[in-house]
């Protein structure tokens, strides 16, 4: 505590000092600390502009590389969606050619099928064998129902038959339906 009175009470020093400074040089020091205040009070805006420059910076930085890691991120995505693209592109090829591989397979089938109908149907149609003493209208009185559809025979015939007054007993005939 004492010492902090010494501070307060001005020593005989300071009044000889106080007493030979003139009010100028007192009003030049006051100038001279309020400079400095000045000076010292700018130099810390100074540091906080910067600082907010530095942060600003660095925001941009890190924007900066968010933008990029996001192109990044798009192209790998472009990359994923065009190979994509790609496999569906060839995977339709694949199946289109495979339809057309099961269309053409089953167009044989239906011709085959045909072909067998059609087969079966001939192999179908009635046949007779000639007996002693038939003759084509008797043939198609029996067979037919009228006797007057005896050139329908013949005309079935025609490869067998060159005269229709002319059958030979076992000869095989294809009667109309």
């Amino acid at each position: 505590m004492a010492e902090e009175e010494k501070k307060k009470k001005p020593g005989l020093f300071d009044r000889a000092v106080d007493a030979l400074t003139t009010r100028d040089e007192k009003e030049a020091a006051a100038e001279a600390a309020k400079a400095a205040e000045e000076a010292k009070a700018e130099a810390a805006r100074e540091a906080a502009l910067r600082q907010l420059a530095e942060a600003r910076a660095a925001e941009a930085e890190r924007k900066a590389k968010e933008a990029e890691e996001a192109v990044k991120a798009a192209e790998a995505q472009a990359r994923v969606a065009a190979s994509h693209a790609k496999f569906e592109a060839e995977a339709a090829a694949r199946k289109q050619e495979l339809e057309k591989q099961l269309a053409e397979e089953a167009a044989r089938i239906a011709e085959e099928r045909a072909a067998a109908v059609q087969a079966a149907a001939e192999a179908k149609k009635r046949t007779y064998v000639v007996k002693p003493g038939d003759s084509l209208s008797k043939i198609a009185k029996e067979q037919l129902g009228n006797a007057a559809r005896w050139p329908e025979i013949f005309e079935l015939n025609r490869d067998q038959i060159k005269d229709p007054n002319l059958i030979r007993v076992g000869q095989e005939l294809h009667l109309p339906e």
